[in-house]
């Protein structure tokens, strides 16, 4: 089965082809990085503008690279939720014309889920080897959540963010030392620009003690005095690139900490037998270094980082098991920009 997955719900316009659920034909991402790196974070009338420009062309182009025509191609998969209500609806009205015109299936998919299910695209199947439950932890600019994934298409919330994502705290982080958008990637090289033991600055952890679940707001502020207290704030001044370095290898390794504790927490508390991470977050060197490193003998499944992030390959994979289980949607599918998992 060939499915053409759509993604559209933040500032990515994305489209790929997957067989099976399992082997990747293509996998095209029009990024609006640049775009929106002026503004220092994502402007949703500007993002769904350019979605508007960057849909056909990418569309066009995942076709291409897969070597296949309109004729084998067997369902349209879109995300039509959590997200921005306006990229959202660009993605889903573009699903729907092509499942129309095509007299095609055509399957909404939650974006959340779909980052679980890039873990299949990397010659893994978690399902079958270790097998149910597994406990993921989808950790974007939008969502930080832990979810204990006991069958396909069945999900249990174990624990959320209270305040801030924890992508959404790297872009503030970033913002506040000067380090430019996207937060994630700016916090890591600047982290990597000096050895681990050789950091000062220490930051605090919200453990939520009793919950699995997650806050970053209060690290957020804490960056923000350590900044002010030092000269910091919105860059250094020469020759102070290794103390804004130094506090963004602290933040950087709060993050990891907390989220490593509660997701290997969560394995231990409902006895899964493998973790699977997904989501832009997930991409950080740091985190995958922890994760492998603690597990202690516990499969971790971690996409390359070219599919932690936002893209249409996670959306078709996951649709593959949608199809098995279920009746496709309607052309009344609408975007849901605060939908749930689990």
């Amino acid at each position: 089965m060939l499915i053409l997955g759509i993604e559209t719900s933040c500032d990515e316009t994305a489209a790929a082809l997957v067989q099976d659920g399992l082997r990747l034909r293509s996998n095209i991402i029009a990024s609006q990085v640049e775009l929106h790196a002026h503004y220092g974070g994502v402007v949703p009338e500007v993002a769904s503008r350019q979605h508007m420009l960057q849909m056909v062309p990418v569309v066009e182009r995942a076709l291409h690279q897969a070597g296949a025509s309109w004729d084998n191609v067997d369902a349209i998969a879109v995300t039509y939720g959590p997200g921005l209500a306006g990229s959202l609806m660009v993605g889903v009205n573009m699903a729907k014309a092509i499942a129309y015109a095509r007299r095609l299936p055509l399957y909404g998919i939650n974006h959340l889920e779909g980052h679980v299910y890039a873990a299949w695209l990397e010659g893994h199947r978690p399902d079958l080897s270790p097998g149910f439950p597994l406990v993921c932890l989808v950790a974007s600019g939008g969502h930080t959540d832990l979810l204990l994934m006991e069958d396909h298409g069945h999900y249990q919330l174990l624990g959320m963010t209270r305040d801030d994502a924890a992508g959404e705290s790297f872009d503030k982080a970033a913002r506040l030392l000067g380090l430019g958008f996207p937060g994630g990637p700016a916090i890591q090289r600047a982290s990597q620009s000096i050895p681990l033991h050789t950091v000062r600055q220490q930051l605090p952890r919200a453990w939520m003690r009793g919950t699995l679940d997650f806050s970053f707001s209060g690290l957020k502020t804490a960056v923000l005095h350590k900044a002010q207290e030092q000269g910091l704030e919105g860059g250094a001044s020469a020759g102070r690139q290794q103390e804004v370095a130094e506090l963004a290898s602290a933040f950087q390794e709060s993050v990891v900490e907390v989220l490593t504790v509660k997701t290997l927490e969560a394995a231990a508390q409902t006895g899964a037998k493998g973790i699977i991470l997904g989501g832009g977050v997930t991409a950080n060197a740091r985190l995958r270094e922890r994760l492998h490193a603690q597990a202690g003998g516990l499969p971790v499944f971690i996409p390359s980082p070219g599919l932690c992030v936002d893209n249409a390959a996670m959306i078709a994979a996951c649709a593959y098991y949608h199809a098995g289980r279920r009746q496709p949607d309607g052309y009344d599918l609408d975007v849901v920009p605060s939908l749930k998992l689990g």
